[in-house]
């Protein structure tokens, strides 16, 4: 459980900066929010329940009706607030899917940052950065028990493993 609060935490700490994009596109939308709030309640240290899911759900919904709207940076930011609310379950079985709960916040969170600026890379690469130097021991050390982050996914999954394998560089290079 420690492990996953820890997880958790991360997600939450790469995914907030991408939360100001979405509230300045859908101000009157609290959802992507709400999932951000219950995720980092459980890393606080309150129990996994059903709320951080239908909070994960909810703010699901709000990525799909703002990328429907043509709202591409405020989806990111949204999809970024449901993944770090889905880091709270993250599963033990070792597929590179798994990789989505650890860094998916991130990925979006770098995808969103970067197309609000334009779609500018290096945006979205500085995002990377700061997401890596942001993971501590225990999110690279669970990383490392899964296979390498999935092929696919677009400019997000891009971005995804690009952290990945910054993130498992680092274990070699110490």
């Amino acid at each position: 459980m420690a492990e996953l609060r820890a997880i958790t935490a991360y997600a939450v700490a790469c995914a907030e900066p991408a939360l100001a994009i979405f509230e300045r596109e859908r101000p009157d939308d609290r959802r992507p929010r709400a999932a951000l709030d219950a995720a980092r309640s459980f890393a606080d240290g309150a129990r996994r329940t059903k709320v951080i899911r239908d909070h994960a759900w909810a703010a699901q919904r709000a990525y799909q009706e703002a990328r429907d709207a043509g709202l591409a940076a405020a989806s990111d930011a949204a999809r970024a607030a449901v993944a770090a609310a889905s880091a709270a379950y993250l599963h033990p079985l070792a597929k590179a899917t798994q990789v989505l709960h650890i860094l998916g916040a991130a990925a979006h969170a770098a995808r969103a940052v970067e197309l609000d600026a334009g779609d500018d890379p290096n945006v979205g690469a500085d995002h990377i950065e700061r997401a890596r130097d942001l993971a501590s021991p225990v999110v690279v050390s669970v990383l490392t028990r899964y296979p390498d982050a999935p092929s696919g996914r677009g400019r997000a999954g891009e971005l995804l493993r690009i952290l990945d394998a910054s993130l498992r560089q680092s274990t070699t290079d110490r």
